[in-house]
């Protein structure tokens, strides 16, 4: 038997693969909420309305925004490479995030608002440049590598400049979701809840993109106007994200690649989505526990413990690439 064929029919069925998402979730919360419960009740429970749900919330609503940002990326623009991360999204969403930080200090709607202007900002230069430059999927690749190096440039000024602009640099800029607010919390779910449906909304369409755009097009789909409503519910996603947990790297890239990697070949784009709320809810959440557990009494940034996965997970693509695998 073709060594693809042996490697298509050992892929998990989406049945099993949504079950084990879900139990994964739900242990992962539950360790979140309740690992290490002791001490005087009253204190407890100011402990878990006030700091644990809402941070387990915050790695839920994160993860889930994440996972499927990278995935609407991916398959809107061809490439399993794009992510909110590597395509200077993140960067440009945490850049305008520090701006309101400083020109308008206490503010969270302010701070949503321009972090989400920050987000599409990122978006547009990676695609305009892009395009100009000869639209390809290297292309897309290297232009979000030099937009999310001129964001970060700018992150690291203000940071240096004007510290006060964020009460924790480190946990801002490695990704943390100890700061997490129920007000915070509210904006996230009133940006992501709305995106995460809109992309079941487009996952149709967004399937036909496989098929080439003319193909597509005779279908009678508006491709254009498709691919830009998928790119712009990923940005806002994106930007939501980073209202949250800050500047958290790689998750967009690895949770949609293993589901396609692991789970069933046949997978719609609505069957993905569901698994990439799962699995990247699951896999934050692991992160901020392990983050908070590894070192205790001291905590580590979640988004350092996903880059250290992430990293070497982008190389081994890379890799698998150039070897046409």
């Amino acid at each position: 038997m073709h060594r693809k064929d042996v490697h298509e029919q050992n892929k998990v069925p989406y049945a099993i693969a949504v079950t084990a998402g879900t139990l994964l979730t739900v242990s992962f919360c539950l360790l979140s909420l309740f690992y290490g419960k002791s001490g005087d009740e009253a204190v407890w429970h100011q402990i878990l309305c006030y700091v644990r749900i809402p941070r387990t919330a915050g790695a839920v609503l994160c993860g889930a925004a994440l996972a499927v940002s990278g995935l609407l990326l991916q398959e809107a623009l061809h490439n399993p490479l794009a992510s909110p991360s590597i395509l200077g999204i993140n960067n440009g969403a945490g850049l305008f995030a520090l701006l309101a930080s400083l020109l308008f200090p206490g503010r969270v709607y302010a701070r949503s608002v321009m972090a989400l202007c920050g987000a599409l900002l990122a978006t547009g230069l990676v695609y305009l440049i892009a395009t100009c430059a000869g639209f390809s999927k290297t292309m897309i690749i290297l232009s979000g590598v030099a937009v999310s190096a001129l964001m970060s440039a700018g992150i690291n000024g203000i940071i240096t400049f004007f510290p006060e602009s964020v009460a924790d640099k480190a946990a801002f800029s490695l990704g943390g979701l100890s700061g997490v607010t129920w007000p915070v919390l509210a904006l996230a779910a009133a940006l992501i809840m709305p995106c995460l449906l809109g992309g079941l909304f487009l996952s149709r369409g967004i399937d036909l993109f496989a098929l080439g755009d003319e193909t597509a097009h005779s279908l009678g789909l508006n491709v254009k106007r498709h691919r830009c409503l998928t790119i712009l519910a990923a940005a806002v996603l994106a930007g939501a994200a980073v209202c949250v947990g800050g500047l958290i790297s790689f998750l967009g890239l690895i949770v949609p690649n293993l589901i396609r990697r692991v789970f069933s070949q046949d997978l719609t784009t609505a069957g993905s989505l569901l698994l990439c709320v799962l699995y990247g809810s699951a896999l934050l959440l692991a992160a901020d526990f392990l983050g908070r557990r590894l070192l205790y009494p001291y905590e580590l940034p979640v988004g350092l413990l996903i880059s250290l996965l992430g990293a070497p997970f982008f190389i081994g693509m890379l890799i698998h690439r150039k070897r046409g695998i």
